[in-house]
């Protein structure tokens, strides 16, 4: 049955690097729920973070779980859930100046707001793009996520009022230049903000691949250092992706392989529309190896989770090698594809497939659409172990609507 494998040593050393560019930069370094949200595993980053930031009340309770500083920001509140929210978090984000106002007095007569204890904050949008893709990008022309800094200077200075921080989230999957030059546009329209001496934090957001081999950790260090030192304010990154990213894979079967209108269609006990979203929102082509009994040649790649003893063949592009296949899930959705694959050797029923780099936004956006069984979560320890911490079934499914 198809199953999320995490590898916490993988986590681990994902975190030990988001440390140390936090110490370096002197910035807190939170865990972004929204990309990963695995409890059992985020208990082995735990150690390393300086809390979670949130996208809502569900989400903040979790991080509260966990211990450490809870920021929260949601395009919106309701009342029952801010009243809730100011109990524990530390941060509680904007996203309009008309949504702060409504809520601004209700929030600065809490005993907590009144002793420091939880700050608000606005978010902004710089109005610089450097995403590529629309869907994932806060700076898209008609984006709903955040003030532009024109609307800010409308609301007038009453408006800031109450106001501890600013946050600006506008990166995605991107490298420490994209966020030098957002800064920059940010800082040419709000920075006089900054100097005011009245703010107290700045959150840079999520979207940073730090952990990435490429990343310029270097200038993203030099850019946390400058900020703190030219306006004195704490400055929050929240990653998530960077967490999770090569810690985790999918490991799927082959249900059936067969023919159809010049296609060889294979299809898997797990579907992209119900389990990794993203491959169709994104979208993205994942990595896919076939379990083999070859051992691959020394330079070959290899999954980001690979069992002891298990030996992988990495799958090409269409027709990049002899045997081509579209690998499908069992859903009723047309277009529930993963993609276009060739392998070495013929797919037949039974064959194990692994979809690599699976942690980050696919436990987090799964479904239960169609009725498909769920894969389970499991953790790959250092011994070769492997540790089930969540096991799905028809109860999961039947309980969900009622």
């Amino acid at each position: 049955m198809a199953r999320f494998l995490i590898s916490p040593a993988a986590l681990e050393r994902n975190a030990r690097i988001l440390r140390q560019v936090g110490d370096a930069g002197a910035a807190r370094m939170l865990v972004a729920l929204k990309a990963f949200a695995c409890t059992a595993a985020l208990k082995v980053v735990q150690p390393y973070c300086d809390g979670c930031c949130a996208s809502g009340l569900y989400e903040a309770r979790l991080a509260q779980s966990l211990g450490g500083e809870v920021a929260v920001f949601s395009p919106g509140y309701t009342e029952d859930e801010l009243r809730e929210l100011l109990d524990f978090a530390a941060h509680i984000d904007f996203n309009s100046v008309p949504q702060w106002l409504r809520h601004r007095e209700m929030c600065l007569a809490h005993p907590r707001a009144k002793g420091g204890e939880v700050l608000f904050g606005l978010r902004i949008n710089p109005c610089h793009s450097t995403g590529h893709t629309p869907l994932y990008d806060p700076c898209a022309p008609g984006s709903r996520l955040g003030i532009p800094p024109q609307e800010l200077e409308k609301a007038g200075a009453d408006a800031l009022r109450g106001i501890s921080g600013l946050h600006i989230h506008t990166l995605c999957e991107q490298g420490a230049q994209e966020l030098v030059d957002t800064f920059r546009a940010f800082e040419q329209s709000c920075g006089h903000l900054l100097r005011g001496g009245e703010l107290r934090y700045l959150n840079l957001g999520g979207g940073h691949w730090i952990t990435k081999p490429f990343y310029d950790r270097g200038a993203l260090v030099s850019l946390l250092r400058e900020i703190r030192a030219a306006y004195g304010v704490q400055v929050y990154l929240e990653p998530g992706e960077a967490w999770a990213i090569h810690t985790g894979v999918l490991r799927v079967r082959v249900l059936d392989v067969f023919e159809s209108l010049g296609y060889r269609h294979a299809i898997l006990d797990a579907s992209a529309s119900a389990h990794t979203p993203d491959v169709l929102e994104m979208p993205y082509r994942a990595d896919v190896f076939a379990v083999t009994d070859t051992p691959a040649s020394a330079d070959a790649a290899q999954p980001a989770v690979c069992l002891p003893g298990e030996c992988y063949s990495p799958a090409g592009a269409a027709d990049q090698k002899p045997h081509t296949y579209r690998l499908g899930g069992p859903t009723c959705l047309a277009g529930d594809v993963f993609g276009d694959y060739s392998f070495d050797a013929p797919l037949h029923a039974g064959d194990e497939l692994v979809l690599d780099d699976m942690s980050h936004y696919t436990m987090v956006k799964t479904t239960h659409f169609n009725g498909v069984p769920h894969p389970d979560i499991y953790l790959l320890h250092a011994d070769g172990s492997q540790e089930c911490v969540r096991r799905f079934g028809y109860p999961d499914y039947a309980g969900r609507l009622g």
